[in-house]
């Protein structure tokens, strides 16, 4: 039809992209659904957030609307654990597909930060307000309850006393010489995570996964999300060259090794990326797979 107009629909990583452009607007759950779209290019997000807002619906029809926190929290604690049955995925732990949330509604498996961000989304939608805690090694769940904070584990469904914490926390402290008079206080480490840095967690557990694989183009997937989500993550940026070159994208991995030694150019491997930038830079063409 003459002077119609055609617009192009954006790649999956520009979508995500958009999603991400601004802390303000920034839905943790939509991109953390986004990421998906590197392993399954047809997942609709949108369809993804629906299925998560009919169990949520659910899940009201079941709270009075003068129900107390607490039993709120039991009755979201046995819809999401027990009644729907999701758990940690203890006899896979490392499946990539841990990390894809539209996965882990299918199978009801995951690892504490996706299960988290599905526990999260049910809680605020039952009228809780709960966030997520970057615990080192394991993600948890913070709740704000009348008498008091309640920290849950997504991987068990277990609650998680005071002294409980601290025992988790004993082996990160005693390795980052956290002890004693330079011990840390526990509070530090229950702080709500923001959520560039949930999503740049959930990430990372993926880009480790492929890199011990060495599944280079999933990494390299990974890698383009990183480094648009932290843009000034110089070590991400570092992380995609290398991974481009192994792909033969000889180019973009100069481009992206030429950054990572504008802005670290005191980094230990400095003298070694200099060498490897010299070789790719020397290349006229990329190399095809």
């Amino acid at each position: 039809m003459p002077g119609s107009l055609n617009f192009e629909a954006p790649t999956a990583l520009q979508y995500f992209a958009t999603l991400v452009a601004d802390d303000a607007s920034l839905s943790t759950l939509e991109a953390a659904i986004a990421v998906a779209q590197a392993e399954y290019p047809r997942l609709d997000v949108q369809q993804t957030l629906a299925q998560i807002d009919e169990l949520a619906n659910r899940l009201r029809q079941r709270i009075a609307a003068d129900a107390a926190a607490l039993q709120r929290l039991r009755l979201l604690n046995g819809f999401f654990f027990q009644e729907l049955g999701f758990a940690g995925n203890v006899n896979d732990y490392y499946d990539a597909r841990n990390s894809y949330l539209p996965d882990v509604l299918r199978t009801r498996r995951g690892i504490p930060l996706t299960l988290a961000l599905l526990y999260i989304e049910l809680a605020t939608q039952a009228g809780l307000r709960a966030s997520g805690i970057s615990f080192p090694g394991h993600f948890l769940v913070k709740l704000q309850m009348p008498r008091g904070e309640v920290v849950i584990d997504p991987f068990s469904g277990h609650s998680l006393s005071r002294d409980k914490l601290d025992k988790r926390l004993l082996p990160y402290r005693r390795q980052r010489g956290l002890t004693g008079e330079f011990e840390a206080p526990l509070g530090l480490f229950l702080q709500a995570a923001p959520p560039r840095d949930v999503l740049a967690r959930l990430l990372r557990n993926l880009k480790e996964i492929h890199r011990t694989a060495g599944d280079w183009p999933r990494l390299l997937a990974v890698l383009e999300r990183l480094v648009v989500l932290l843009p000034e993550a110089w070590d991400e940026r570092r992380d995609r060259g290398l991974a481009r070159a192994e792909l033969g994208l000889f180019v973009g991995a100069a481009a992206d090794l030429g950054c990572y030694l504008d802005h670290q150019p005191g980094a230990a491997d400095v003298s070694a990326l200099q060498r490897r930038l010299a070789e790719w830079r020397s290349r006229d063409t990329p190399r095809w797979h």
